[in-house]
């Protein structure tokens, strides 16, 4: 079984990574806190602990990636987390984003339609820290309407257009951030979504980003 161990070297490669954060326009010190005390390279294969803290995204087996710091760092700032908010995740992946989001105080139920990914999360001792975060195995597209509403959903996966069953799942008022195909399946347009009380819904416009894709269904991978 592999040891984790958070060493002096890492705990600086992350100091240098909440650098080049702020040179790239991340202020919320709260996000910047959990990045820091966030031991990133505990998500990754032991073969790239050495690079874990570069502000970019990695593979983590099954065709899915842990995604840029910068990348998360910039939803978690869009989605507005409040302390005991209920947030649904779409795309569990490495946990790394859903941990985030914990340290700020969410109770966050997070869905991931790959089988051995799940299964790995589940068993990652370094998660048992946090008890506020659920997880699922199932479909990203359908979330969970027997837990909703929910006050804030994070899409960590690109869409082709924004799903209704999770529009149906935020609360009046509510905040969706979702990437979105825009001139091409390649690259996807940074959307938050505000719920109005009404149901109507307010669309704001920010950075192209690339995600690997939101598809629909489980993958067992037996």
């Amino acid at each position: 079984m592999r040891k984790y161990e958070d060493e002096y070297r890492h705990k600086g490669l992350r100091r240098e990574l909440i650098d080049t954060l702020r040179k790239k326009g991340i202020t919320n010190e709260k996000i910047l806190s959990a990045i820091n005390n966030t031991p990133r390279h505990f998500f990754m294969d032991l073969a790239l602990d050495r690079i874990a803290y570069e502000d970019r995204a990695f593979p983590i087996g099954e065709g899915q990636t842990i995604s840029q710091p910068y990348t998360v760092a910039y939803q978690t700032d869009l989605l507005r987390v409040e302390p005991f908010e209920k947030i649904l995740e779409i795309g569990t992946g490495s946990a790394y984003q859903c941990c985030i989001l914990a340290q700020l105080g969410a109770q966050v139920y997070t869905i991931e339609r790959q089988k051995k990914l799940f299964d790995r999360n589940r068993n990652f001792e370094y998660l048992k820290k946090f008890p506020s975060i659920k997880f699922f195995y199932g479909d990203g597209y359908e979330g969970l309407p027997t837990y909703a509403p929910f006050d804030k959903i994070l899409v960590t996966a690109a869409a082709n257009s924004i799903p209704e069953k999770l529009i149906d799942q935020l609360k009046p008022g509510g905040i969706m951030v979702i990437p979105v195909d825009e001139g091409g399946e390649d690259v996807q347009r940074m959307l938050r979504i505000t719920k109005q009380t009404d149901g109507t819904l307010e669309e704001e416009k920010f950075e192209m980003f690339s995600f690997v894709r939101m598809n629909k269904g489980k993958v067992n991978g037996n």
